[in-house]
């Protein structure tokens, strides 16, 4: 899925994708009968914060509301005292505002090694 959607993740390395998605507190797929079309893994607490750490959509099903469905889930599932976090690949920064999210000037990053 993740290679269709055109972000990048580790897609050769599958004993550390299922450690990524082990470790998902929600994790919610998007689907065209039995093809997986898209997800939104996210790390919560379900109290405070939520960091949505994919959003993915298969290049075939974007722009067809499937990551808006998908953004509105985990919305539902964290409920309303919850924010939503996310840091954006630089070509997806135009989308964010468009479904709602208002970009941060108070964030930092330590970068992965590998």
């Amino acid at each position: 899925m993740f290679a269709r959607s055109g972000i990048t993740r580790p897609v050769n390395d599958e004993e550390r994708l299922q450690k990524m998605l082990d470790a998902a507190s929600l994790c919610i797929t998007a689907w065209d009968g039995d093809r997986l079309v898209g997800v939104a893994r996210s790390l919560t607490d379900f109290a405070y914060c939520c960091y949505l750490s994919d959003l993915a959509v298969d290049v075939d099903y974007q722009k067809d509301g499937v990551g808006r469905q998908l953004l509105e889930q985990t919305r539902e599932s964290i409920g309303a005292e919850c924010s939503l976090i996310l840091l954006s690949a630089p070509e997806a920064m135009g989308y964010y505002p468009k479904v709602g999210f208002e970009q941060a000037e108070n964030a930092f990053v330590m970068k992965r090694e590998r």
